[in-house]
């Protein structure tokens, strides 16, 4: 039986790492644990109990505070000097990192973030910056200089009025109609959105008479 005292019972949980014990503690989920005892640890005050579940599985290791073990009985000695094995199936089995996917992972995250970068363009106005935004949710749009490039053969000079849309060589008027109107329905919207706002009415001051007071 192992000795009540923190300290004592610390020395001897230490000196039979790799026995077969049993554990009687205060937990009430698990009042009574026997197993391997994996290891104990004066630095931490924790002690490791691999406990059998099935021939054919593993063990369950537990990890516990030494402070919650009453007492423990020592049920078949650890193995003797230089025959010291740590027991079957007591090491639990470690799953590998997957290191390629989560590169991928990475790599896709640095990718958006990029992207996100390149929508934003600091040397234009906030109408410009939301007529871009406003693009990239049915064209793929990008940025060059100050210009907005749409579908690569459409460009839309400042200030990005729908007869700024210049087409390249060969390109049907069908695609650039289609761009223009998307330039001119957000125009209207901005438009929309700004007629909305409404603007707090200055109550009239009143008129202040400095004439002469009747009466005196």
């Amino acid at each position: 039986m192992g000795p009540s005292n923190t300290t004592s019972l610390e020395n001897a949980l230490v000196g039979v790492i790799g026995a077969r014990i049993r554990l009687q503690t205060v937990l009430t989920s698990q009042p009574t644990m026997e197993g391997t005892l994996f290891t104990a640890c004066p630095l931490t005050n924790l002690v490791a109990i691999a406990v059998p579940t099935s021939p054919a599985n593993p063990p369950t290791h537990h990890i516990l505070p030494i402070s919650s073990i009453q007492n423990f009985t020592l049920i078949s000695a650890p193995p003797g000097p230089g025959s010291f094995a740590s027991p079957p199936n007591t090491t639990p089995a470690l799953s590998s990192v997957p290191i390629a996917a989560l590169r991928a992972r990475a790599d896709a995250a640095v990718a958006r973030l990029k992207e996100a970068a390149s929508r934003k363009n600091k040397t234009v106005g906030k109408e410009a910056q939301d007529l871009f935004d406003g693009l990239c949710r049915t064209l793929p749009t990008r940025w060059d200089g100050n210009n907005i490039v749409v579908n690569e053969n459409v460009i839309i000079s400042p200030p990005y009025r729908g007869e700024d849309c210049k087409a390249g060589n060969g390109v049907p008027a069908q695609a650039l109609n289609r761009v223009r109107k998307v330039v001119d329905n957000e125009r209207k919207r901005f438009a929309d959105r700004e007629r909305k706002v409404v603007v707090p009415a200055i109550p009239a001051i009143p008129a202040v008479h400095n004439g002469p007071r009747k009466g005196g």
